[in-house]
């Protein structure tokens, strides 16, 4: 512990966000920086608990109190080391984790002002990308192959781990590069897609191959099940849940990823015809469903000029402050989480139904919701949604569904066949997706060990 006084004398201190006039006119990450001094100082503020809750709430068992003190002293070559001794990819989860290791800090009980971890780990591992304390492996090979399908965060980290183990990994993407969501789903504003290409890069060098634009079916006739010695899906969850209210066919209703991706595509350079453009620009923006996609969203119509944007969630509108006491710590506080794309202007609305959808020649004009309670089931279970008011019309040329994904359903796959990631436990955090591949890196490794 480098300053036993430090969480007593020295604030939790944010980095922040770009001003919103100049962020919403460009997709340039939102999130700043500290400097050097700052920095330390924040991570000097880890009280090295006897029982680090951090560790604990971390899917991937990160350490944030060892890293933390060697960052505190100067020291950011041992830093990175013991931070990627836990996480392959830090340089994600240091800007898009919600940092359930701050929520279970210590703290944050104590004061709400947890150690920026998140921000902490990011400082360390692009200081490590600088200083070129991040070097090529060239492991030892084993002789037996493993295939991929997916290169998002799940079948990253477990190419990642079975590459440095020995195996020769292919990756299969059906896209035309990797990174899956957070390629196509998280803005750039969030995350520059410059960050995966560096990591990408980094795992070609070290002898990891991708092949793009293949769709790969899996079952016991696939010749990929044949070809490999072991096979893992991480295909994530690629069905978005549907609203099939009246209407739902109207030009102007479409899922959130299909505007969060082909943005994403169109600031990479790829031409999108005019006729299947999906834009804000100009429109009353409605969002459905009260999560970060829905907030991914309202931030990407901001950059593209919308007039307006409301969001609306089903849900009851969650506890203001730092304490939820339906879910207290160290576990995740389900409370009202404003974001950056939050601040930057937005009508949100709890507690509303959507009836249909409303249109004139084809198009949407507007949508017909209505206000709802939620009342006990005295049967338990689920509560009981009812009628509250008179259903109103929200005016929107534009409508985004932004409320979840279903979780995918596998048939009976041969031994040498896992699953992982979100394609395995349904839609979840990157940050445990990312633990997920880890782990399944681990089983196939485990599995194949008995025939080498």
């Amino acid at each position: 512990m480098g300053n036993p006084k430090a969480f007593l004398e020295i604030h939790r201190q944010e980095a922040g966000y770009r001003p919103i006039h100049d962020r919403i006119h460009d997709f340039g990450e939102v999130e700043q920086t500290l400097n050097t001094r700052e920095r330390k100082l924040q991570a000097s503020r880890c009280m090295d608990c006897g029982v680090p809750f951090c560790h604990w709430a971390c899917p991937l068992g990160n350490k944030p109190p060892e890293w933390n003190e060697a960052l505190y002293k100067g020291d950011w070559e041992l830093a990175y080391q013991l931070l990627n001794a836990t996480n392959p990819f830090p340089e994600f989860t240091g800007r898009i984790c919600p940092a359930l290791c701050e929520k279970a800090c210590v703290l944050n009980l104590i004061e709400h002002e947890p150690t920026t971890n998140r921000e902490d780990e990011c400082a360390i591992t692009e200081a490590a990308f600088r200083e070129g304390y991040i070097t090529v492996h060239h492991p030892q090979r084993n002789g037996k192959n493993v295939a991929v399908i997916g290169a998002g965060p799940a079948g990253l980290a477990a190419a990642h781990d079975l590459n440095l183990s020995g195996y020769q990994v292919t990756v299969f993407e059906k896209n035309e590069d990797a990174g899956g969501l957070l390629r196509y789903g998280i803005p750039n504003f969030k995350l520059n897609k410059a960050i995966i290409d560096r990591r990408i890069h980094l795992l070609e060098q070290e002898g990891i191959t991708f092949c793009y634009g293949k769709e790969i079916t899996v079952n016991d006739k696939s010749k990929i099940v044949n070809d490999f010695d072991a096979v893992v899906i991480a295909t994530g969850t690629p069905t978005a849940r549907n609203l099939n209210a009246p209407g739902r066919e109207l030009k102007g209703v479409h899922f959130a990823l299909d505007l969060l991706a082909q943005q994403n595509r169109v600031l990479a350079g790829i031409d999108i015809p005019k006729e299947e453009r999906i834009t804000a620009k100009g429109k009353d923006v409605l969002v459905i469903g009260g999560g970060d996609t829905g907030s991914d969203c309202i931030g990407t119509a901001h950059r593209q000029g919308c007039k307006s944007v409301t969001q609306i969630e089903i849900m009851p509108k969650p506890v203001e402050g730092p304490v939820d006491p339906n879910n207290p710590w160290p576990n995740y506080p389900r409370t009202l989480k404003t974001t950056s794309s939050h601040e930057e202007g937005c009508t949100r609305r709890w507690n509303i139904n959507t009836l249909e959808f409303l249109g004139k020649d084809g198009q949407l004009t507007g949508v017909k919701v209505q206000e709802i309670d939620w009342q006990p089931n005295p049967e338990g279970g689920r509560p009981i949604m009812v009628e509250k008011g008179e259903p109103e019309i929200i005016k929107a040329e534009l409508v985004l569904l932004a409320m979840g994904f279903l979780k995918p359903e596998h048939p009976e796959y041969p031994e040498h066949v896992f699953v992982c990631g979100d394609a395995a436990n349904g839609a979840s955090l990157v940050v445990r997706a990312m633990a997920s591949g880890k782990q399944t890196a681990a089983k196939v490794h485990a599995f194949l060990s008995k025939k080498i």
